[in-house]
This record gives structure tokens, sequence and C-alpha cells, in this order.
């Protein structure tokens, strides 16, 4: 069966509540402006061949196509963006609930007499890793399509744009967090509501940690993604994802970044530089991984124990050093 209508089943499916207020891949509209490009392109070709018989027989190689890509790729980014930002707000949304503390807290153990609220909860994120995951496809079917119709590499070249706009679909350190949600609800496989599978799993005791995530049907996709520190090489604690998506310890990105460990990731410069791919004004956006760090509590208490009383102490030792030279400062000596 081909992706275009494994797609279309899947949009009209149970999920189709879900879809109704999440923007999607337009696969059929974006293969339709595929279509007339490609008709262009052969009138173009046989115009061509008739004024020159020599190059007859030859396949199109157009490089770039100014109609296509003012539609095509616009289109496209607008699309990606859309989907990005629905699945950040839905998992966000999610894992609140599943951390929330006080009154909220209360209320949702209340809620827990009647009804099942963390099945609920299991179920929803399910979807979202469904929904991530056909469009993710669908946008890498229809990228290879492009380069197929122009014999060229705009697509692969669209799939770098979208890596430095951040909106690639599958390396969202969000996707990392509702994996430790999986993890830390006491499940290593996850069952989609349409009988798709797909499994999590995490390997915290190696030299190299890493999370598994095994994605559903169709095209099984397994995504690695390493839990290491790269500047203290140790396990991430209470970790942090930068806006480029490279995941540090707190205390490691607020050294990088030379601010204090009190003060926070966020209070870093704009110019201040990811350690890793040197680019700026990515702390503003750094999103505060909870689920993991409350999976590295779970499965490693020791190392945990032992790293927040290390985080504890650098920090009482920077805010002394800090509020002494601010003393200093004020009363001039």
């Amino acid at each position: 069966m081909k992706f275009g209508e494994t797609f279309a089943e899947y949009l009209h499916g149970e999920e189709e509540w879900f879809l109704e207020n999440c923007r999607h891949v337009e696969y059929k509209k974006l293969k339709k402006v595929l279509k007339r490009c490609k008709s262009c392109n052969q009138a173009k070709s046989e115009s061509s061949d008739e004024q020159n018989p020599s190059l007859s027989g030859l396949s199109c190689q157009c490089q770039a196509c100014p109609w296509c890509d003012e539609m095509f790729f616009s289109e496209l980014m607008k699309e990606a963006s859309d989907i990005a930002g629905c699945f950040r707000s839905r998992v966000r949304h999610i894992l609140h609930l599943h951390i929330a503390t006080g009154m909220q807290r209360y209320m949702l153990c209340f809620r827990r007499c009647f009804a099942d609220h963390t099945h609920t909860l299991l179920e929803e994120g399910q979807i979202l890793i469904h929904y991530i995951t056909m469009n993710a496809i669908a946008i890498r079917k229809i990228l290879k399509k492009y380069d197929k119709v122009h014999s060229s590499e705009n697509g692969r070249n669209f799939k770098t744009k979208m890596r430095a706009e951040r909106i690639e679909l599958l390396h969202s350190p969000w996707l990392i967090e509702l994996g430790a949600f999986y993890l830390n609800c006491g499940l290593d496989s996850v069952e989609n509501v349409n009988s798709s599978c797909g499994r999590v799993s995490c390997d915290l005791t190696t030299d190299r940690p890493v999370m598994k995530l095994t994605l559903p049907n169709p095209n099984s996709v397994e995504l690695e993604f390493d839990l290491t520190c790269a500047i203290c090489l140790e396990k991430v604690f209470n970790p942090y994802a930068l806006k480029c998506g490279h995941i540090f310890c707190k205390a490691c990105t607020c050294s990088a970044a030379s601010v204090m460990i009190f003060q926070g990731v966020k209070a870093a410069s704009s110019q201040s530089k990811c350690p890793i791919c040197r680019e700026a004004g990515v702390y503003a956006d750094a999103v505060h991984m909870v689920e993991l760090h409350l999976l590295l509590k779970i499965r490693c208490k020791e190392y945990w124990k032992e790293r927040t009383v290390a985080e504890r102490s650098e920090m009482v030792k920077q805010s002394k050093t800090f509020w002494n030279e601010q003393t200093k400062y004020m009363i001039g000596y």
C-alpha cells in the first residue's frame, strides 16, 4: 500500500477527533504541486528537444524551480512549524499534569477516585507519538519525491534548513521527555490506539547511557538519544535542552554560559554559544527536562544523591562569592 493511502487512512481513522485541532502535512496537496511542476518541466523538455534534437531522450535536470520553491517549500515549512508547535504544547500539557504540585496535585488525586487519570495521559501520549511519526514520515516522503521530480538535492537541503530552524520533528527534546514519561510510569512498551506499537527503553548503567525509542509503523524507525553530558562526560543531571537541541547538565550549562547556578540557564547572555555547535542565542528558550531528571532519580538513586549534594554545594559556594562581591561593591571595599 502506498504511503499516501496509509496517511489518508490515518487522517480519517480513530484519531480524527484529535487531528481536527492539530495541523498536519497536506500530503496530497503538495503532491499536486509536484505533479503540476513535473508537467511544466516535461513541456520545457519537449520544447528544448525540438530546438536541439541532440538532447532528445535526456531527463529533466532542473536544479531549481522558482514556482515550486515559492509554493512548495514555504507551505511545507509553515506546516512543519505548526506541527512542531502543536506537539510541543500538547506534550508540555501532559507532563505538567503528571508532575503537578500544590492544589492542582490535590485535585488530580481527588479525580483519580472517579477515573484513571494516568491512563488518560498515557493514551494521549500514545496518540502524540503516532501523530509526530506519521507527519515526519510524510515530510520525508514528499521531500524524496521533490528530489526525484527535479533530479536535484533541494529536498535534502530543506531537511538541513529544518534542522537549523529547530523544527526537525523526530529530534525534538519533547520526544525524549515523552519517552521518559512512559518509563516513569513503569512502561517499557507503548501501544497505540490503532494497534500500532512502539517501544521505549533506557539503559543508564553503561558508560554510554542512551534512550531508545522505536516509533510506530509504517516503516518503523528506531531513534537513539545519547544521555551523556558533553561537558562533564557523565549522565546528564538536572538536564536542560538548548534551543539547538543539545542536552547538558544544568550546572555544566550555567558554567558554559558564565552564569551562576542559582541564576539559572535562561539568565545567560544572548551572545552565549552552545558548547557543541557554537550557535548563539540558544539559552533563552532552553527546556528543563523534568521527566528525564525524574527518570534518573528513580533508576540511579545513589548517583542522583551524589550529584544533588555536589550541585547544592557548588550553588552555595557561588552564592556566597556573588553576594560578597556585591557587598564589597556597595560599601566600596
